[in-house]
C-alpha cells in the first residue's frame, strides 16, 4: 500500500538539535492553504513562541484565511496568514487571531515546548526511507 494519500501529506518537522516530529497536513481542513504549503516544501525558519501554547516559524507563503478558527487543541497545526506563520500547538488554547487549521502533529507533542527560541526548524516531506 502506498504511503501517499490524496487527503493527507506526511511531513517531518526537524529542529537544529535533531529532534523530529511527524506531522500530517490534511487537505480537507484547508485545501488551498495545504496545497500552497506542500508545493513550497521544504520550508525553513527560526522558532518563535506564541504565548505558552505554540511554537511557530515564518514562511513566504501567501494565502488568505480558510475555514478559520481561534480554538486549537494540543497537536494541531495551523497557518496564520497575517504573519505567514506555521504554528504548532503543544497545549489547548484560544488565540486572539483567527488561523487556518492545516493538520496534526503525530507523537512527541510535549517536546515542542523544549525547542529553544531562535532554533532553526526544517519542515519537509517525509520520504518513508
Amino acid at each position: 500500500m502506498s504511503q501517499r494519500s490524496v487527503s493527507k501529506v506526511n511531513i517531518v518537522l526537524k529542529t537544529d538539535d535533531s529532534q523530529f516530529f511527524k506531522c500530517e497536513l490534511k487537505r480537507h481542513l484547508s485545501p488551498k492553504t495545504v496545497g500552497q504549503i506542500t508545493r513550497a516544501l521544504p520550508l525553513y525558519g527560526n522558532a518563535h513562541f506564541l504565548g505558552n501554547s505554540a511554537v511557530y516559524f515564518e514562511t513566504s507563503i501567501e494565502s488568505g484565511i480558510e475555514r478559520s478558527r481561534n480554538m486549537f487543541k494540543k497537536g494541531d497545526i495551523a497557518f496564520l496568514p497575517v504573519g505567514k506563520m506555521i504554528c504548532f500547538f503543544y497545549s489547548d488554547t484560544k488565540v486572539g487571531k483567527t488561523l487556518t487549521p492545516i493538520g496534526r502533529i503525530i507523537g512527541n507533542i510535549e517536546k515542542l515546548s523544549n525547542i529553544k527560541s531562535g532554533s532553526e526548524l526544517h519542515f519537509y516531506l517525509e520520504t518513508g526511507a
